[in-house]
């Protein structure tokens, strides 16, 4: 019965960012929004999500050593026994490739020593583990003013990096595309490319394909699929549950389409499928953050095109296209009674006044809204 079952405004307002599930609790990192400024070289911001309570809060990080990776967005960030490493992305000055590692026992960042083939700095790529390694796939080199359809692998107990020479057809050059580990198979979606080939020359290409790299035979395979496959995109949302991706959302600049979709790939099979969850979707967005905790899927944040009312930020007449979210929703796969019983509380405004208190809680919880967004946000332009 998949479900959307929670929609929370008032979490960090954040377009690009990069979050991962560690120990009950997701942790967000960097991002940008609308109106601040990203050429001021200051500390990444972190947060975290209690995914019992729906409760985001900052996340006051020890830097005793000053190594804390600068605020930036387009990087990656995955989970490797217990520890969170961050690599690439850019602010408005610069792209970096420095690897960093943070602690989230003791709040605390490191920059470990890496030998090996080290990848040039890009933003938009993809990075997810199979084994001990971080595999990086694409983006775009902004020194270059190219995409890559280069991969890397980190060895995350030797921080040593690898070039990895492949055969087969890799994906074409792209970055904003998602890359997802099943097995010892990287399986990379959609994503931006550009008609020159490799060159920026702004004329984009979007592709629908499904390409997998085995990595050990180092051999890529494109797939050939049944269903109905969706629309190409970039900026969208992959996630596995029990074996197969499931994909939300993005932006096709051809169309001009932002997304709110939902579908589901099978490997076994090789066929896509369109699902229609019980409940309210997010609306059409890019750029958000999805992450997956036990039978849940933790969405949040993005952009999306704002509606045709005229928006007014701190009295002053805003003519920006696209609006930057910081709301919270949930996709469940395996919804509790629990669950369903509080659903059924908000929709109808049953009388709670004989319902247990700790339930009360609970329910107070789920409907209530965060209000961090204000205080975690860094100084605007003036």
């Amino acid at each position: 019965m998949l479900r959307w079952t929670v929609h929370l405004e008032g979490g960090p307002q954040r377009v690009n960012h990069a979050a991962v599930a560690i120990g009950g609790c997701v942790f967000s990192f960097g991002g940008y929004c609308t109106g601040d400024n990203y050429r001021v070289v200051r500390p990444i911001d972190v947060h975290a999500l209690n995914t019992s309570t729906y409760r985001w809060m900052p996340v006051a990080v020890q830097d005793t050593e000053h190594i804390t990776p600068f605020q930036r967005y387009g990087h990656t960030v995955v989970a490797f026994e217990g520890k969170v490493y961050l690599w690439g992305g850019r602010n408005d000055l610069m792209a970096c490739n420095t690897l960093y590692c943070f602690n989230p026992a003791t709040r605390s960042w490191t920059a470990p020593v890496v030998t090996g083939q080290v990848p040039n700095a890009r933003d938009g790529h993809s990075a997810c583990v199979l084994g001990h390694c971080m595999y990086i796939f694409g983006g775009f080199e902004e020194e270059f003013d190219r995409f890559t359809q280069d991969v890397y692998c980190l060895d995350l107990t030797t921080m040593q990096w690898h070039f990895v020479r492949t055969k087969g057809s890799p994906p074409s050059y792209r970055d904003f595309h998602t890359a997802s580990a099943i097995g010892h198979c990287m399986y990379i979606f959609g994503g931006r490319g550009d008609v020159s080939g490799q060159y920026h020359s702004y004329a984009e290409v979007y592709c629908n394909k499904i390409t997998y790299l085995d990595t050990v035979t180092r051999t890529w395979h494109e797939l050939e699929t049944t269903g109905q496959p969706p629309p190409g995109r970039r900026s969208h949302s992959m996630f596995v549950y029990k074996g197969s991706l499931y994909m939300f959302g993005g932006y096709n600049g051809n169309s001009n389409l932002h997304f709110n979709d939902l579908f589901c790939f099978d490997p076994r099979t090789n066929n896509w499928t369109e699902l229609k969850p019980l409940g309210i979707p997010p609306c059409p967005r890019r750029r958000q953050s999805c992450c997956l905790c036990g039978d849940r899927v933790f969405l949040f944040g993005g952009t999306s095109p704002k509606p045709a009312v005229p928006m007014e930020v701190d009295g002053i007449q805003d003519n920006s296209p696209l609006q930057d979210h910081n709301d919270l929703h949930v996709l469940d796969f395996a919804p509790t009674l629990k669950t369903l019983c509080f659903l059924a509380m908000g929709k109808h405004k049953i009388d709670c006044k004989n319902v247990p208190s700790v339930l009360i809680r609970d329910f107070a919880m789920m409907t209530s809204h965060n209000n961090i967004t204000n205080i975690t946000r860094p100084e605007h332009r003036g």
